[in-house]
């Protein structure tokens, strides 16, 4: 798409400004109004104003664009192009003080992710994909774990209160069965950027949001890894199940997520 390289420009330097104002929120989170959404979820006034801050940089440059994201209602666009913004994807650790969070940014046309970034401020690092393009750890490529076994390497895990929690039980055991080690931080964007640098084998939730998710998936796809076939907009309507992996392991974690989960609907 036209603009695609100035957008993901633009994108990357916008959670770099974006992740600095979080940052001063975090050092400061003593004095956060933080209120509670559900069972371990968590929104604060960081969240809010954070997502404001993009949103407002978004209208100033590309003002056609649709915007979506996880604080504030939904923007429609004209140009064929959607922003998905999840401001602090972490917020339990965010407000607990353990830097584990990031800024996800991810931009979607014709019903495919084009564009994914995931910045942590608390690492310096920026995770960045465009299609076609591969995808960079602080501008340099990145791609996922190679000839490493299930046994040798690690899969990180998540859940939410979206589902029952005792359903990541079967994942977990079916892991362990087969000598893996699990993981899990509480941040699915950062667990899935992970996956793409090489740092785990991969990625299993049964429903994740859009904002959480897509960047994600789509960076583990274009540093040579193996995800679900999903279309962007549904993503963005519904959310949906997250399987990534690193082209070794992929199939044996989809079976993983079917046994535990069953089948997603097509």
């Amino acid at each position: 798409m036209e603009g695609l390289s100035k957008r993901r420009d633009f994108a990357v330097a916008l959670c770099r400004e974006a992740g600095a104002v979080a940052m001063g929120y975090f050092r400061k989170r003593g004095e956060l109004v933080v209120d509670k959404k559900g069972a371990q979820d968590w929104v604060s006034e960081a969240d809010r104003n954070v997502e404001a801050f993009i949103r407002e940089k978004i209208a100033d440059t590309w003002p056609q664009d649709g915007v979506y994201g996880e604080e504030h209602d939904a923007k429609s666009g004209s140009s064929g192009f959607d922003w998905v913004i999840d401001p602090i994807d972490g917020t339990t650790n965010f407000v607990n003080g353990i830097p584990a969070w990031t800024i996800v940014l991810a931009g979607a046309s014709e019903g495919r992710t084009q564009l994914g970034v995931i910045h942590d401020p608390n690492a310096d690092e920026m995770f960045v994909a465009v299609r076609g393009g591969g995808a960079t750890l602080n501008n340099a490529p990145m791609h996922v774990a190679t000839q490493v076994p299930l046994e040798a390497g690690t899969v990180a895990v998540g859940y939410s209160n979206r589902v029952e929690a005792r359903n990541i039980q079967p994942v977990i055991a079916a892991l362990i069965e087969r000598g893996a080690m699990f993981y899990r931080n509480a941040s699915g964007a950062l667990s899935i950027a992970y996956v793409a640098a090489g740092r785990l084998l991969g990625y299993l939730e049964e429903h994740m949001n859009a904002w959480d998710c897509l960047a994600g998936q789509f960076m583990v796809e274009e540093a040579g890894g193996r995800i679900e076939t999903q279309d962007a907009g549904q993503m963005i309507r519904s959310g949906g199940r997250v399987v990534v992996g690193a082209p070794e392991v992929f199939e044996t974690l989809l079976a993983i997520a079917d046994d535990s989960w069953g089948a997603p609907e097509i």
